[in-house]
């Protein structure tokens, strides 16, 4: 299956890939503009610089030193859970399950699946859970008919956003994916609690909203990806203005083998092989694409105030190094660990302290049974998602959340079969050139929630037909 491409006189003279790639450096919308940028001898990159308005603060300049005085924990640590029966949220109450003296559950928010909720229930006793899907209340209930302490159910959005901001509650894990996340996110901000961060929209699309507000609420935000909790774990202590350089580890996904000739081949079941992780569907499709190291470009710009000259991507196939960073005087440091997502989560939760883990449910690195680690450029023919990320961070605003949009929706379109693989791409190209003519520099959070819809709506009118391929450059 191929999309069905729009016509010249509907696609602007030119594209929103294009404009990263050529001489012509035209005037974006929003004053915007692209400026030409030499990066010492590495490849030429365009920069675009915002003549509006400023940038964001980060969420950690940097840098990352607990403030004195923080409130720190004697005993259980209390959090609450939105997506609590996804696949962070599981692995959220699995650390707590194993440390019932350093986290205790005060609330639960879940999407539909009640079955797991009551379980949940039954274990760790939260006060407040909620259920997205209104109409599994009467589900839910029947579910905990024979719990003797019944938790608050307060249903539907609402009730994930009271989750969220628990009065107990002290961390937030947001596990919910895509902008349903955002508006308990910023309730949680509100309320003064630390964001364990699992949401990539909250910065992806909301960042030049949510930041400000973190810093507003004097509100941390701790990542729980892999590779940004191994920069954060990177910085800890690191004077001001010691990091010079961002350096991303990707895997390279399914297709890091396979020639760029071969793609157009690509199949569904293709796409779900990845080499090193065990996660969900979209997740596997964005790490054989390389979309999901461009968003995470994005992101680590977000959380740590690194210019997207000084962000770059490494295929590092072991998945052991799972990110560095470089300081100004050169030197490099790592972060490495098996690949378990566990780890990270646990840091956010537990930050700024460490909590001792079993060698039993937590395997201990041996570097020397591990024998060899190895890294290479990624390619950018192979993997077009790059220069349609780092275009995407350069234009800023509500660009960043409509490329991780249209993203979304084109692999979904693509496990559904509605798309090719290579069509994905396109999708996301075409969406994002679209959107030039109305992009918002410093968005509301209204205006980010109306863009992230329209451009999954834009991006599901690229319907599929017999015709060929798009080819990629």
């Amino acid at each position: 299956m191929a999309l069905n491409i729009l016509s010249p006189a509907e696609i602007k003279a030119i594209s929103f890939l294009d404009s990263t790639k050529s001489n012509r450096l035209p005037k974006l919308q929003g004053g915007l503009s692209l400026k030409r940028k030499d990066c010492g001898g590495r490849r030429i990159q365009c920069s675009v610089q915002n003549q509006n308005q400023n940038q964001p603060p980060p969420a950690w300049p940097g840098r990352a030193c607990p403030e004195a005085g923080r409130k720190t924990w004697d005993g259980p640590k209390p959090i609450s859970i939105v997506g609590s029966t996804g696949s962070i949220g599981t692995q959220t109450l699995d650390i707590v399950a194993e440390n019932p003296d350093k986290f205790k559950v005060v609330a639960l928010a879940a999407g539909s699946n009640v079955t797991l909720l009551a379980d949940q229930v039954r274990t760790f006793k939260p006060q407040l859970i909620a259920v997205r899907n209104e109409s599994l209340v009467d589900e839910l209930k029947e579910a905990l008919a024979d719990v003797e302490e019944k938790p608050e159910i307060i249903p539907g959005e609402q009730g994930v956003v009271e989750v969220a901001r628990h009065p107990d509650a002290v961390r937030g894990v947001t596990g919910i994916v895509g902008c349903a996340g955002l508006k308990p996110t910023v309730a949680a901000i509100e309320a003064g609690k630390d964001i364990c961060l699992a949401n990539k929209e909250t910065l992806i699309a909301g960042g030049p909203f949510v930041l400000p507000l973190a810093h507003k609420y004097n509100v941390k935000i701790l990542p729980a990806d892999s590779e940004h909790s191994a920069i954060f774990q990177c910085i800890q202590g690191l004077p001001e203005g010691a990091l010079r350089r961002i350096i991303l580890t990707a895997s390279g996904g399914a297709f890091r083998d396979w020639p760029v000739e071969k793609l157009k081949e690509v199949k569904v079941a293709d796409a779900l092989k990845h080499p090193n992780w065990n996660m969900g569907k979209k997740i596997t499709v964005d790490s054989a694409t390389l979309f999901n190291k461009g968003l995470e470009v994005i992101e680590a710009h977000y959380l740590f105030g690194a210019e997207y000259d000084n962000i770059d991507i490494i295929i590092h196939p072991q998945s052991i190094i799972h990110s560095m960073i470089e300081t100004q005087d050169s030197s490099v440091l790592a972060q490495l660990g098996w690949p378990d997502m566990r780890l990270p989560i646990l840091y956010t939760m537990s930050w700024p302290d460490r909590v001792y883990c079993s060698e039993i449910t937590w395997p201990r690195l041996d570097l020397c049974k591990l024998g060899s680690l190895t890294f290479k450029a990624p390619d950018n023919v192979k993997y077009p998602s790059m220069d349609l990320a780092y275009a995407a961070g350069r234009a800023g605003g509500t660009m960043t959340g409509v490329l991780s949009a249209a993203n979304e929706k084109a692999v979904e379109m693509f496990i559904d079969e509605k798309i090719s693989y290579l069509d994905i791409f396109k999708v996301v190209e075409l969406t994002c050139d679209k959107h030039q003519a109305e992009l918002v520099v410093s968005p509301s959070l209204e205006e980010i929630i109306h863009y992230d819809l329209w451009a999954r709506e834009y991006a599901a009118t690229l319907q599929h037909s017999s015709g060929p391929s798009p080819v990629f450059a």
